[in-house]
């Protein structure tokens, strides 16, 4: 039956050339924004995925920065150190030659000086916009470490950031004081005799720099047969404290608490005549090992650690502080100067080798960091990214059937004219 009033046919052809509009809107769309996924109609799941994603690298994007920024500040610190270990060894040569009787110390201290100078000024400018990593004498919490942004954890119960902590070394030489307070705790003690070995544990807790330790001597010698005990004692008193003393760092352990209490008495032994067969300290773990090998049952000395609770005032010293003491022009100023440098050199080894493994974790960790962005774009494109090649082939049958549809919408759009022959 044909009618003039409901052309099924043309309203078939329309709705398929709406179709097909539709599906040449969308191929269209993909051409122009590249994008399978452009929003969120077109598939939330995998959008609202995308998204998260693009979020993530735009995060590790600034984290690739601040690695890139930690790494520049620990390389110059790197090099520092290095440069300070260089002149240290050639001020230990220096230092070396004065122990011969018949030279002109005068003029080797003159070099010495020179040499102090120019580690300062290699300190000085070890820094890296504004931050120095070879200065550590503050007495906050955590000023002795710089934490450096270095990745995004994400988990069910959200997203935190992981960072590299690096620990500052000290290379200056700022000279330590504690002014104030007399109080002294003994946290540990023993006595050498018959046993002639000990040891003595640091089990002060450590929390905050600028924590006072110390080594006190007691030698009881009553005909100084075996050692002249006055040289082996040491009082109770601030001055005396200051003798054989390390103050703490933030960031200190009880082993460096030992390795600086040891140090100390090395370089006191040095300049004080000490022999140390009648008393040496060695650091062991978080301990002292102390010895003696000329004590007995009568002739003791006893050695004990000291902390001081009470001084109102406290300056943490450089790493390098004793260098402002070295005076080669005599010959008990060259031997404690050797004693000294031995030290100062293994601390800027010490340093180097400190700040070489942290650059090379962050160089790593920014290798790893820029892999993995790469990754997450891959991930994003293969989600939302349409695949032109498929765009452009569908375009091309979108169009012949748009135009397809068309005439098939005229033919039927003609239809009804054929009625009008009925009336002829």
């Amino acid at each position: 039956m044909s009618s003039i009033l409901t052309n099924n046919g043309a309203m078939i052809a329309l709705q398929t050339l709406k179709m097909i509009n539709s599906d040449l809107g969308k191929i269209q769309s993909q051409i122009s924004t590249g994008k399978n996924v452009a929003s969120s109609k077109d598939n939330a799941a995998i959008w609202a995925i995308s998204k998260v994603m693009e979020s993530d690298v735009k995060g590790f994007k600034a984290i690739s920065d601040s690695l890139s920024l930690g790494e520049s500040t620990v390389a110059v610190a790197r090099k520092g150190s290095e440069t300070v270990s260089e002149l240290l060894i050639t001020m230990k040569g220096k230092i070396v030659a004065s122990q011969e009787s018949n030279v002109d110390r005068a003029k080797i201290q003159t070099d010495i000086d020179a040499l102090q100078d120019q580690i300062n000024a290699v300190v000085g400018a070890a820094q890296f916009n504004g931050l120095s990593l070879l200065s550590n004498n503050a007495t906050t919490v955590n000023s002795g470490r710089v934490n450096v942004l270095s990745s995004l954890d994400r988990s069910g119960s959200g997203v935190t950031a992981a960072q590299i902590a690096v620990g500052k070394d000290d290379l200056t030489m700022k000279a330590r004081s504690v002014v104030g307070g007399a109080a002294v705790v003994s946290t540990a003690a023993v006595t050498l005799g018959a046993v002639q070995t000990a040891t003595l544990a640091v089990t002060s807790p450590l929390t905050t720099g600028g924590r006072i330790f110390s080594i006190g001597l007691a030698g009881i010698d009553a005909d100084s047969s075996k050692f002249v005990p006055a040289n082996y004692t040491t009082g109770a008193t601030l001055p005396d404290m200051q003798k054989i003393m390390y103050i703490t760092r933030d960031g200190d352990t009880a082993a460096d608490v030992a390795k600086g209490l040891a140090q100390s008495f090395q370089i006191f032994a040095a300049k004080n005549g000490i022999d140390t067969n009648v008393l040496n300290v060695a650091a062991s773990g978080n301990s002292l090992s102390v010895s003696s090998k000329v004590t007995d049952a009568t002739d003791t000395i006893a050695v004990r650690i000291d902390t001081n609770i009470t001084a109102t005032s406290v300056v943490i010293g450089g790493g390098l502080e004793e260098i402002n003491n070295f005076d080669v022009t005599t010959e008990a100023g060259a031997r404690s100067a050797l004693v000294s440098v031995e030290y100062m050199i293994q601390t800027a080894v010490d340093a180097a080798a400190s700040f070489g493994s942290v650059e090379g974790r962050i160089e790593t960790q920014a290798r790893f960091v820029s892999g993995l962005t790469d990754s997450l774009r891959t991930g994003i494109g293969t989600l939302v990214d349409a695949d032109m090649e498929e765009a452009s082939a569908r375009l091309q049958a979108l169009q012949v059937q748009q135009q397809l549809g068309v005439q098939s919408l005229s033919i039927a759009n003609q239809a009804p004219q054929s009625v009008l022959s009925l009336f002829r």
